[in-house]
């Protein structure tokens, strides 16, 4: 209901907004809004399309791994845990460990990887949902912490910030510099989206069941994060790149030795989980090209600007710096969408300096933030789910904690 009203809004006011400037004398308005939905709509396929290969690719690995026992082993491991956070999911349920993998992905920064896992677990918590189209407490949870996007090195933020630290002529430039800060911000995302969700849906955080796995994966990122925080920018970024893949490969090397221990054809059970992989892209392209025109519409007509504008406005009025702005649009466009984002990103730091406070905050909010709506539309429209209940306030509120963490993280470590 609050997707539908969300996306209805976008809508509305974008041909609202388009109406009142024909009336002024803007007679190309309803044009560019008319192109700006049909390439939001290819742009919508052509993203389906991308993730289609990326997709077969892991959900064959994870087959592999199901019919070896791979998963329901896993699944068993980590059940402690899980079981707090997932009261509704049985313990050893195969969604246990396809969603653990989809976390550690995104924590090592995998983003190809932790989306087909995302949506392999998003149909194994389906599976349990005794109304397939109202999402259950436990698919609200898993979504809600997917979009916390906690992630331990912001790899590809680091690689921008390295190339247009070249081209803008910075030698001996730290492109890494961002890392701890933004480690800490999504680190306060995550913290709010859990305590968020679990005051909802009742669920108890003070257990030592949980505490005692959370304080030791703290420790555990915290020591890499001390580690890491003392190489260069190259060898922190390179160091990152062979820790996140070379886990994810060791995962993909278990999973088929298991397999052919087991005796299990894993040729075919690849090419299984491959058709899956497939069903799924497809499945995805009308709830993403939903969400991407809605969104395009809203742009096109300029009230991402004139929301820009008024928060200005207000902020001045309360007499608080204003040097953070410039970066605040990649904030809020990251929840809308992430290439949107990106580019908001690169137009700060070529226009203020990446090594500028406006840039490395634009850094530090697009590598500790995510797509919300975009995250929202794919993982339940994969699984149909149209009814999302309460993960899209309780998603929205931990971006806003977000976006104001990473501000005041950013005055604190860089102005």
């Amino acid at each position: 209901m609050v997707l539908n009203v969300v996306w209805l809004g976008f809508f509305v006011s974008a041909f609202a907004a388009a109406l009142v400037q024909t009336l002024l004398g803007d007679f190309g308005v309803f044009p560019r809004l008319m192109t700006a939905l049909f390439d939001a709509a290819r742009t919508g396929f052509d993203i389906a399309l991308g993730l289609t290969g990326v997709m077969a690719l892991w959900l064959g690995f994870m087959k592999i791994g199901e019919r070896a026992g791979m998963i329901d082993a896993f699944a068993r491991g980590v059940s402690p845990l899980m079981r707090h956070l997932f009261p509704g999911v049985p313990a050893g349920h195969p969604a246990q460990g396809a969603m653990t993998m989809n976390l550690s992905a995104n924590l090592l920064g995998l983003d190809n990887a932790a989306t087909p896992l995302g949506l392999k677990a998003m149909q194994e918590l389906q599976s349990l949902n005794p109304r397939s189209d109202v999402a259950t407490n436990a698919q609200v949870m898993f979504l809600v912490l997917n979009t916390a996007g906690l992630t331990l090195i912001p790899t590809s933020v680091i690689a921008i910030r390295q190339t247009l630290a070249a081209k803008q002529g910075l030698a001996g430039f730290n492109a890494a510099d961002i890392f701890l800060p933004t480690l800490l911000v999504t680190a306060i995302t995550l913290v709010c989206a859990l305590v968020t969700v679990a005051l909802v849906q009742g669920i108890s955080l003070l257990r030592r069941g949980l505490l005692v796995p959370l304080g030791v994966l703290a420790a555990g990122a915290g020591g890499l994060s001390w580690w890491l925080a003392g190489l260069p920018a190259a060898d922190a970024a390179r160091g990152m790149g062979l820790i996140g893949s070379g886990a994810i490969l060791s995962v993909v090397l278990l999973f088929l030795v298991a397999g052919a221990l087991r005796r299990v054809n894993v040729y075919e059970a690849f090419v299984d989980g491959a058709k899956e992989g497939f069903g799924v892209a497809v499945g995805i392209i009308p709830y993403l090209i939903a969400m991407l025109v809605a969104i395009a519409a809203f742009r096109s007509v300029g009230l991402m600007d004139l929301l820009m504008g008024a928060i200005a406005w207000a902020v001045s009025a309360l007499g608080l710096p204003t040097d953070f702005l410039p970066a605040l649009p990649v904030g809020l466009m990251k929840v809308l969408s992430g290439s949107g984002a990106r580019g908001l990103m690169v137009d700060v730091m070529q226009a203020h300096g990446v090594d500028s406070f406006a840039g490395k905050l634009a850094a530090i909010i697009q590598g500790s933030t995510e797509t919300t709506f975009y995250v929202l539309a794919v993982y339940f429209g994969s699984v149909g789910v149209k009814h999302t209940r309460h993960a899209l306030p309780c998603a929205l509120l931990a971006d806003a904690v977000g976006l104001v963490a990473a501000v005041g993280v950013g005055y604190a470590f860089l102005h």
